[in-house]
């Protein structure tokens, strides 16, 4: 299965602002590119592609005074298939983790391990190890918080999710990946494309998605606590340990969004 996809986002800046911008398909993707996946920006200004700490490529420019825009378009072939599901997949012990995956078990800025730690352990310390007490973390998160745009708000945390029991798809995702760090399962936050396909068309405007991965059997492994059901292709962006990481741009200055437009659709 070949997919479109594709974005347009345009800034309007009072002055110089410099930026990072993380809109490229992740390395692990690269082959399945059929065409070249490149960041345009109008107008043009001198830019870095670097690979950051977490693997995403990552590309920094100085966005000029005045109107910019940060656009491209790619075709990649997808298997058309759902993630593979391991049932049985096994927790794996702290103690035989290895080094590198170590750091998915700790707090962040939107999970708040040491807040939620009873409250998971309450909730989950009788659940079945393994695969099945992340599912039941899903099931649990994707039954209580409530799906709301309108509520949207980029500051909300792990801790105000469930507390407010309201949230976008970050929301739902920085709950259910702090619930697994309580439980010493390690979780990283993903973001990337998941568009309508193989499923009824959403009336929203299209948009960049997220999702979690648990480390299970010595591998990572899909989750969704805001669909909670298995999708077809979802293509992988970024991970990191909450959103911070994975922000589509982080401006060090004010930077007024005044396009957003995002294209993933199944290429004829």
């Amino acid at each position: 299965m070949l997919i479109r996809l594709g974005y347009d986002l345009r800034f309007d800046h009072a002055a110089p602002v410099p930026t990072v911008a993380l809109l490229n398909v992740h390395p692990s993707r690269r082959d399945d590119l059929r065409e070249p996946d490149r960041l345009h920006l109008d107008p043009p200004v001198p830019s870095e592609e670097f690979v950051d700490l977490f693997g995403n490529l990552s590309t920094r420019f100085i966005a000029p005074t005045g109107a910019i825009r940060l656009y491209g378009s790619t075709l990649i072939e997808d298997t058309g298939a759902v993630p593979p599901i391991d049932y049985g997949a096994r927790e794996v012990p702290v103690g035989e983790l290895p080094p590198e995956v170590l750091r998915y078990l700790m707090g962040s800025r939107f999970c708040e391990v040491d807040l939620l730690s009873a409250t998971a352990l309450e909730l989950f310390g009788n659940a079945p190890r393994g695969w099945a007490r992340v599912q039941a973390i899903c099931d649990w998160v994707h039954q209580r918080v409530a799906f709301s745009y309108p509520h949207a708000r980029p500051t909300r945390t792990a801790l105000d999710v469930f507390t407010e029991r309201v949230g976008v798809c970050r929301d739902f995702q920085h709950l259910a990946v702090t619930f697994c760090r309580c439980m010493n399962i390690p979780a990283r936050y993903v973001t990337g494309y998941l568009g309508d396909i193989g499923v009824p068309r959403s009336p929203n405007p299209m948009d960049f998605s997220a999702w979690f991965e648990a480390y299970l059997d010595g591998c990572w492994q899909t989750f969704d606590a805001r669909h909670n059901l298995p999708r077809i292709g979802r293509v992988l962006m970024a991970t990191g340990l909450d959103a911070t990481d994975v922000a589509i741009t982080t401006s060090f200055g004010a930077a007024p969004l005044t396009h957003f437009e995002v294209t993933t659709d199944a290429a004829e």
